[in-house]
């Protein structure tokens, strides 16, 4: 199978990755352990090397003619670099590409795809240093496995406990060896709100969290899919194994979904972008007077409009379209699936409470050409499924 670098730093998260490395194995893959100076700590490194059966790097100085090089052969050799638990110090370390130690020169010198499992106080994950590093490198295609919320080993209670072991090795096995009915497809998701900026001070915006697309572009994942996830502003973590693109206004969402869409089998156009942005932006910061302020507003680009319109009679991309609504719901949504050439449309009724926009809940009706499906109200990543279980069935008669 697969040579797996898994990185162990300082944390007490640390005696969980002997478990991780237990079930690479049970899945076939062979285990390298690279343990950091403050992992060892809390855990030896006889362990690793009793369960893996190979020598533990621990140091960037080991004796011997080749040892100056081994991160270059490991980085060579690995087919993914796994860090379990990984600390916000070397998160740090990654996302400014410092290489004190041989695990982050081993980051630095690989091309194989990383899977981070962040492991930390609750304050120091929520803090903006971490999550503008996290953020950079999910910029560079890092991917995650989620912390869990809990009771933490410096006695607090809230998110920042490493992932289950059973889910960082479903998360690695999901980048190694990839199946599912989506394995081969390409699937672009949008995601989020977009913002339209009046000056370097305000915007135009909207509410939405991103966890409807984050929820699809998640599931088209665990299918095996490659997917894209071009994401307007968001709190929200990427989901792992998906090729996260930030975007801010509606323009540049639009430029990047057209960069894709000849290429995608299934495009889901979840996000809420804007339909006007200001005509000119104003430099600096607009002062405030007495009278009244005019914005002069004009329209976005048309995204699922000019996907349908550029599909034509052809069969794919399957085109997903999301109707956010008020009062008929449905006429609406069925108006708009005729309107921009979509294949469905989810339609929602934003007055609906408890679900919508940042709600992990949604209650939608799937329109069709054929007709309607109720979706009552239940988890978004329920809705994902449904919503990939109808693009499948669409795509199964095309070939790739």
């Amino acid at each position: 199978m697969a040579l797996v670098a898994l990185g162990v730093s300082g944390g007490i998260g640390a005696y969980k990755a002997i478990e991780v490395a237990r079930g690479l194995q049970k899945r076939g893959h062979e285990v390298a352990a690279v343990m950091t100076r403050s992992a060892r700590r809390f855990v030896g490194p006889v362990t690793f090397e009793a369960i893996t059966r190979r020598r533990v790097v621990t140091t960037q100085w080991s004796p011997g003619a080749n040892a100056d090089i081994e991160h270059i052969a490991l980085a060579t050799d690995a087919a993914l670099l796994l860090v379990a638990p990984a600390t916000a110090n070397i998160i740090g370390k990654f996302a400014a590409g410092i290489a004190d130690d041989f695990l982050s020169a081993l980051y630095l010198a690989t091309r194989a795809p990383v899977l981070l499992a962040p492991a930390m106080n609750t304050n120091m994950l929520e803090h903006d240093a971490v999550r503008a590093n996290l953020q950079t490198l999910a910029n560079r295609g890092v991917r995650f496995v989620d912390p869990g919320a809990g009771y933490l080993a410096c006695g607090w209670v809230g998110k920042g406990r490493l992932a289950e072991p059973d889910d960082i090795v479903e998360a690695a096995e999901r980048i190694l060896a990839p199946s599912g009915a989506l394995l081969g497809r390409l699937v672009v998701v949008t995601a989020g709100p977009t913002y339209e900026d009046i000056d370097d001070v305000r915007y135009i915006g909207n509410r939405s969290s991103g966890r409807m697309g984050y929820a699809v572009a998640s599931e088209a994942a665990r299918r095996g899919a490659r997917v894209i996830l071009v994401s307007g502003p968001s709190s929200l973590a990427p989901p792992a194994g998906v090729e996260l693109v930030r975007v801010r206004s509606a323009e540049q969402m639009n430029t990047v979904v057209q960069r894709h869409a000849s290429d995608a089998d299934i495009v889901v156009m979840a996000a809420a972008v804007a339909d006007y942005t200001p005509q000119r932006r104003a430099p600096g910061k607009l002062e405030k007077s007495e009278t009244p302020l005019e914005l002069s507003l004009v329209r976005t680009p048309d995204i699922l409009g000019a996907l349908g319109r550029a599909r034509g009679n052809a069969l794919r991309p399957v085109l997903v379209g999301f109707a956010a609504e008020s009062g008929d719901t449905v006429e609406r949504g069925r108006q708009k699936l005729q309107r921009k050439g979509a294949d469905f449309m989810i339609a929602n009724d934003i007055s609906s409470e408890g679900s919508g926009f940042d709600s992990e809940l949604n209650a939608a009706t799937i329109i069709s050409r054929d007709g309607t499906e109720a979706f009552p109200l239940g988890p978004k990543t329920a809705l994902a499924a449904v919503i990939l279980d109808r693009a499948e069935r669409l795509l199964s008669p095309l070939t790739t």
